[in-house]
């Protein structure tokens, strides 16, 4: 049998209380070296060929395998995670947009995060992000009365306050793209900065930074180039996406025969897959959370654990997910 594989999947790592932006969500560099200790001492961390292999039918994985995943190419991952890594002789995959490394563009998704991690009173937020809507009416779009929204919208979550999921809801998802990028850009500009090409330099790895990152063994791998909710769009606008981080992998030198593709936010599609698979991809994850299952999983949707489902230290007990994969047959 090919195996099980705990594929886990990290976004900003840093000391945050040392930060600017104490208030985004982050694993501090301390728990990240502790869940690395817990991981060595529990599991046997692959390589992404080893995966690959065990994928397609010619390989089996070790008992208890581990990747670790690290999404939209953030500075933190150059700087705290890969030395760590690199140290550890641990291969570590890394998934950055185009546009935030070649463009010096600050994702709408990082937008939305220091935003909230900037105001300090909820009211503020809503009656910005109420005034902005009033605005686009005004201009002529199509859009729901403030209350309707409200109502709709805000429903607490297992991390957030029906406020705060209100507000991610609707500039994440909810509001059409156009508009919902003019107001995700404008509270941006008015709470966090005007300055977007300073602040992704600060925020992303460069293209030499990735480069030497791939000298000691890690992976890049594809994650569009705009990070955006892939399975919402047209085919020749899923295929543009794919094109581009193709090229962009290309241009850093990966081996494009077996490549790997992390869906920003998780979501794809069968025509989404079908356009991978056609430019060579080996391998999608997604965010389905899952221990990934070699002889069940699909080569190009296989689920991930977060980092928020193991522990921080080595000496933890081991959590359900830890149990449930040693328990899998060997």
């Amino acid at each position: 049998m090919p195996g099980t594989c705990s594929i886990i999947t990290y976004h900003y790592v840093r000391e945050l209380s040392e930060t600017r932006y104490p208030r985004i969500c982050g694993l501090t560099e301390t728990n990240f070296r502790g869940q690395l200790d817990y991981l060595a001492r529990h599991y046997r961390f692959v390589t992404l060929d080893e995966v690959l292999d065990a994928c397609h039918g010619s390989r089996e994985l070790p008992p208890n395998a581990a990747v670790l995943t690290f999404d939209d190419g953030y500075l933190d991952h150059y700087t705290n995670v890969f030395p760590l890594l690199d140290r550890m002789g641990i291969q570590g995959w890394f998934f950055p947009p185009v546009c935030a490394v070649d463009e010096r563009r600050v994702l709408d998704v990082n937008k939305i995060h220091f935003v909230l991690a900037s105001v300090e009173s909820t009211r503020e937020l809503l009656d910005s992000v109420f005034a902005r809507l009033d605005r686009l009416r005004v201009d002529g779009h199509e859009i729901e009365s403030n209350e309707a929204l409200f109502e709709r919208l805000a429903v607490a979550g297992r991390f957030d306050g029906p406020e705060l999921v209100f507000v991610k809801r609707l500039l994440q998802r909810e509001l059409p793209e156009r508009p919902r990028a003019a107001v995700v850009d404008d509270l941006f500009r008015h709470f966090v900065t005007d300055d977007e090409t300073a602040f992704a330099r600060e925020l992303y790895v460069s293209r030499d930074q990735l480069l030497t990152m791939r000298r000691h063994g890690m992976v890049i791998g594809g994650h569009g180039y705009s990070h955006r909710w892939l399975d919402t769009l047209p085919e020749d606008q899923q295929a543009f996406e794919i094109e581009s981080s193709v090229a962009f992998l290309e241009s850093l030198g990966v081996s494009m025969e077996r490549w790997v593709m992390c869906y920003p936010y998780g979501a794809h599609n069968e025509s989404l897959r079908r356009i991978c698979a056609g430019a060579g991809c080996g391998l999608g994850v997604t965010t389905e959370t899952a221990i990934a299952r070699m002889e069940t999983s699909q080569a190009l949707e296989m689920p991930r654990l977060d980092t928020n489902h193991l522990p921080t230290d080595a000496s933890a007990t081991p959590s359900p997910w830890t149990i449930e994969i040693q328990k899998q047959p060997a």
